[in-house]
């Protein structure tokens, strides 16, 4: 109960930093590009690569430490972060083409399911 708990507050702040970067580069540079989505998946997985090195030596891999912050914070932040750190330790065990697979799978049909649920709520409110 004590991880989910953490978790939870965790990413209620990582929810409300990620709605801060929205306003603020909406204001600041426009919505012409998805600079917000494109500034927290680079943040947010640079977090996680800072988190996950200084776990063991500086937290002693502490499963709560990981929780609120890789899984809650940054899990509510951006789920990116969590993809990067799942793709570089399958290329750190030397797992090459599992880990392409999961990078071009993942991207590919994360944008093809978009696409199929606007299709399918577009086509339910077009009745």
């Amino acid at each position: 109960m004590k991880l989910f708990l953490l978790v939870v507050v965790g990413g209620a702040i990582g929810s409300g930093a990620r709605h801060l970067v929205n306003v603020g580069c909406a204001l600041w540079l426009g919505n012409r590009f998805p600079w917000s989505t494109f500034l927290v998946n680079i943040v947010g997985s640079f977090m996680m690569g800072c988190i996950i090195a200084a776990l063991v030596p500086y937290f002693g891999n502490s499963a709560s430490v990981r929780a609120f912050l890789a899984t809650g914070i940054l899990g509510g932040f951006t789920t990116f972060s969590a993809f990067s750190l799942d793709a570089v330790q399958l290329f750190e065990r030397g797992e090459i083409a599992a880990a392409v697979l999961y990078v071009a799978g993942s991207v590919i049909l994360s944008i093809l399911a978009l696409m199929l649920g606007v299709g399918v709520i577009r086509l339910g409110l077009a009745r």
